[in-house]
């Protein structure tokens, strides 16, 4: 019988599992897995950036002066030896800050080797062995920057070779050995399962705030889509308006006009022709604006006439509000100097502007002004502070008002200026292009056709 292809037996997958997660921890306990940056180096703060440096200058300078201490008084090891015990243990501290898998490397070397020293010595009365008790708080503090910095897996294979050292030690001496070894082997467990655990915390929050960046962004970016459509679908009953007029112009002219030639009635059924081929297109293109199964507006698109309708709707909604408009707004409306885009933008800025003040200043005195002046038409809504808090407006744009306002002063290639009243108001001024005036020998204006 042919062998089977199902796979390897039982134990041999279990053998190759544990070579391969062997080689991963060994990955792991020789390659650093964070670049050499310290603790809080992206910090605005200063001193915050500066907090880990301090905190580990101020652990060497504690630990190799009682470490010395600790050797020669207790232990009985000579001065100079001590003294280099000390330096190899506590000095390596200085790198926590952004090398702290090369530091332990350090540091638990030369803990072997301490053991070792302390093992060719005659044990002393009430000491402990293979770890001293300054080596035993400094390496809790080494695994403890190990656990904030390193991954899962470097983390696992600093706790389990610490272990493993400290058992052989047991191992080599076990008359001497008082349960330092486990002591430690508990303690680094612990102390690395809280490093790990705030690591893990502080990178789960990292990841949520990029998210919710990421989801801001995209909101923001689908707000204006949003926006952009919909004044599209405006924008399209107003140019269709024109074109239909334009279409009409053309195709009368013949009959209105007496004395063309042909030549000149050719060039009028072409304007014609040409006029009912661009509003196709337009409508071609708002059946895919609409191809969310939105239907359009069927009443007119509303202007600067209605804006004192809308101050009162708001009024009755609660909000103190007033209008100052200007005779020359009235005047320049119906001498055809507005047109239909800036007209309905400006409807658009009052109305979204009033929303907003409802929706985040409730109760708030507000004043709408629309003036024309030095061939502008300039809308301008302020509010007071709020007379009782509501959420606060998005500076930034996010927001569906401000976002249809910046578009359709952009639209119409104007400007917009918005932003919070030393008073605690807001305000909103948008400055919109008319065109100049026309010559007295200038056609009518095709609605009065």
């Amino acid at each position: 019988m042919p062998p089977s292809s199902a796979g390897p037996p039982p134990a041999d997958g279990l053998v190759s599992a544990a070579r391969r997660n062997m080689r991963e921890l060994a990955h792991g306990l020789s390659h650093a897995s964070h670049p050499p940056t310290p603790l809080f180096a992206e910090s605005p703060r200063r001193w915050l950036r500066l907090l880990p440096y301090a905190v580990v200058v101020a652990l060497t300078a504690v630990f190799v002066p009682v470490t010395i201490d600790v050797l020669t008084s207790d232990y009985e090891v000579p001065g100079g030896l001590a003294g280099a015990l000390a330096v190899g243990q506590a000095v390596p501290m200085l790198m926590l800050a952004h090398r702290p898998l090369q530091a332990w490397w350090i540091v638990f070397a030369v803990d072997i080797v301490g053991a070792l020293v302390l093992l060719a010595r005659p044990e002393p009365h009430g000491t402990i062995w293979p770890w001293t008790p300054p080596g035993v708080v400094g390496y809790l503090f080494v695994l403890l920057a190990l656990g904030l910095r390193e991954s899962r897996r470097t983390v696992i294979g600093v706790w389990l070779v610490t272990g493993a050292a400290g058992l052989t030690l047991h191992l080599v001496a076990p008359v001497r050995s008082d349960g330092g070894a486990l002591l430690l082997f508990v303690l680094g467990a612990v102390v690395l399962v809280i490093g790990a655990s705030v690591r893990e915390r502080s990178e789960a929050q990292r990841r949520l705030v990029e998210q919710w960046t990421i989801s801001e962004s995209e909101r923001a970016q689908r707000t204006l889509l949003e926006e952009r459509t919909r004044i599209a679908r405006e924008l399209h009953d107003v140019v269709a308006h024109h074109m239909s007029v334009i279409t009409v112009q053309a195709d009368s002219a013949p009959y209105r006009i007496s004395g063309l030639s042909e030549e000149t009635r050719a060039e009028f059924a072409s304007i014609a022709a040409g006029a009912r081929e661009s509003l196709a297109e337009m409508r071609r293109l708002l059946s895919v604006l609409r191809s969310d199964g939105s239907r359009g507006e069927l009443a007119p698109q509303p202007g600067l006439d209605r804006v004192q309708q809308l101050v009162e709707a708001t009024v009755r909604a609660g909000l103190p509000a007033e209008l100052s408009l200007a005779a020359d707004v009235a005047d320049a409306v119906e001498r055809g100097r507005v047109p239909q885009a800036v007209d309905l933008s400006a409807y658009r800025i009052v109305q979204e502007a009033l929303a907003n003040v409802v929706r985040h200043a409730p109760g708030a005195r507000t004043r709408v002004s629309v003036t024309v002046l030095d061939g502008h038409l300039t809308v301008l809504v302020v509010n007071d502070r709020p007379q009782k808090p509501g959420p606060p407006l998005e500076e930034s744009g996010t927001g569906h008002g401000l976002v249809g306002m910046r578009e359709r002063v952009r639209l119409t290639g104007g400007t917009l200026d918005t932003g919070p009243l030393p008073d605690g108001g807001f305000r909103v001024a948008a400055r919109l292009p008319l065109p100049p005036p026309r010559p007295p020998s200038a056609s009518p204006h095709p609605e009065d056709l």
